[in-house]
């Protein structure tokens, strides 16, 4: 029998908050398809789709993690003992809210989301006061590229679930923050294929400091684990 994912989440109020908008995020799919229809046959030759300002078109969009793929970050993180979690692209706070659970649950800490549309921002940050989790979460409102340059601590757990074209340029920015054995997810690797393959390829060659796999939430996630620096 399938568990209900929002299940792990011990308070109600968050569930409340997350069920709304997982509900809300489930009712924009069919417009969020109907984007991408014209760029099918790109997609099924191997070609990017990815294009600078494609966020600007997904200002109203929620393109949010599933419930099962928010119920994995939250485990992750648990498991971590997560206490710095940083998160490219917060857009409505969908993903952020199963974090901020995860580290207000571990005793305490922050996630640092960044969000390039204001708007997004600000409606995020009122779904983290709904759920009563402001305290645990920062929003930072920018490109990541600036809002990630400094003051993240050491980082436990990383969610790179912006546009594609930014996440391999992220993940390095980030990298020498991230504590040997921290996490990174990466949505949507197995959809956009072409639009991924330079971040999979760099994940996935040890000399970048990651062991990595493709795990089968949606149309691929990578799961990636910081290793330990190689002596010598």
């Amino acid at each position: 029998m399938k568990t209900e994912p929002l299940t792990v989440l011990p308070d109600a109020r968050v569930r409340a908050v997350l069920r709304r908008l997982h509900d809300e995020a489930d009712r924009q799919v069919p417009s969020v398809l109907l984007h991408f229809l014209p760029k099918l046959p790109r997609m099924l030759l191997g070609r990017r789709v990815d294009a600078p300002g494609t966020e600007r078109d997904f200002a109203d969009k929620y393109i949010a993690i599933e419930r099962d793929q928010g119920a994995f970050c939250y485990l992750t993180a648990r498991a971590l003992h997560a206490r710095t979690i940083v998160e490219f692209g917060t857009s409505f706070g969908v993903s952020t809210l199963w974090l901020a659970a995860a580290v207000r649950d571990n005793g305490g800490g922050r996630v640092i989301g960044t969000e390039l549309v204001p708007e997004k921002a600000r409606r995020a940050q009122a779904n983290l006061e709904e759920a009563g989790l402001a305290s645990f979460a920062e929003i930072r409102v920018g490109d990541a590229m600036d809002t990630l340059q400094a003051d993240l601590g050491e980082v436990d757990f990383m969610l790179n679930d912006g546009f594609p074209l930014r996440a391999l340029d992220v993940l390095k920015l980030v990298a020498p923050a991230l504590r040997p054995g921290a996490v990174v997810v990466t949505d949507n690797v197995g959809v956009f294929k072409a639009d991924y393959r330079d971040y999979v390829a760099y994940v996935r060659d040890p000399r970048h400091g990651f062991a990595s796999m493709t795990i089968p939430f949606r149309a691929g996630t990578e799961y990636s684990v910081r290793q330990p620096a190689r002596p010598g």
